[in-house]
């Protein structure tokens, strides 16, 4: 007996920004594992009696492992149990999406992928800006800012990245920034190039903070808080400039 699992984006926290796949699929699920930012409201869609379990990470916290994660899943849906896998943002977008998926292939279990509006496109909306403009931002980059380490990845495209033209949006980077801002100085990108630090986007807790990176580096270097955050820089980053 075996049983379905569906990957759900929950987006980035507000639970009106769910869609209604995404809410049908958690009020029949038998079991819901979920990350921490797809916690709080986001829940109140599952099905009563469902089991609700927590197996998010957070960079400096205890986290479960990957390999329990994945065994969970398999164990569930083992079971005959329709299991939701509840990832933040969208799960395709630095969400581990990837070694789940294989344990599920490796045990001979179907899935569903229903996608989620990525924190990225929700930063930029909260603070009112378009992540492209013809001439000035032609293009998007995505790209985190910790490898498994938790440090700044040592392969990243510094030429890309420093990219005046470019939106650039920076994942799980409130740690290693100022060392990014170092190497896109070095490569020629000005510390006068705007940027936002989005906190907790979509709900309650909310914050947007409008800089440029060589400030917003300086103040990374003394103070990171622990809410979540995004960070853009590029030529959209700046409301004013819109």
């Amino acid at each position: 007996m075996s049983g379905f699992v569906s990957f759900i984006g929950s987006g980035p926290g507000d639970p009106e920004l769910l869609t209604l796949k995404a809410v049908d699929r958690m009020q029949k699920a038998d079991a819901v594992l979920f990350d921490d930012l797809s916690s709080g409201p986001i829940l109140t869609h599952a099905r009563e009696g469902a089991d609700l379990v927590g197996v998010g990470k957070r960079a400096g916290r205890p986290s479960p492992k990957q390999d329990h994660v994945s065994r969970l899943l398999v164990d569930y849906a083992e079971t005959g149990a329709h299991v939701v896998r509840l990832k933040s943002g969208d799960g395709g977008m630095f969400g581990r999406l990837e070694e789940e998926l294989v344990a599920l292939k490796a045990a001979g279990i179907e899935y569903e992928i229903i996608p989620g509006i990525p924190s990225a496109i929700a930063a930029a909306a909260a603070a009112g800006i378009p992540l492209t403009r013809r001439l000035t931002a032609r293009r998007v980059q995505f790209v985190t800012g910790h490898d498994v380490s938790g440090k700044l990845p040592e392969d990243l495209n510094l030429t890309a990245l420093a990219d005046a033209g470019a939106t650039t949006v920076v994942f799980m980077g409130k740690r290693t920034f100022p060392l990014l801002v170092d190497a896109l100085h070095e490569h020629g990108l000005p510390l006068d190039t705007p940027a936002l630090m989005a906190e907790s986007v979509s709900t309650p807790d909310q914050a947007l903070h409008r800089s440029t990176i060589g400030d917003l580096s300086t103040k990374l270097q003394s103070e990171i808080g622990t809410a979540p955050a995004l960070i853009l820089y590029g030529p959209l980053a700046e409301f004013d400039n819109v």
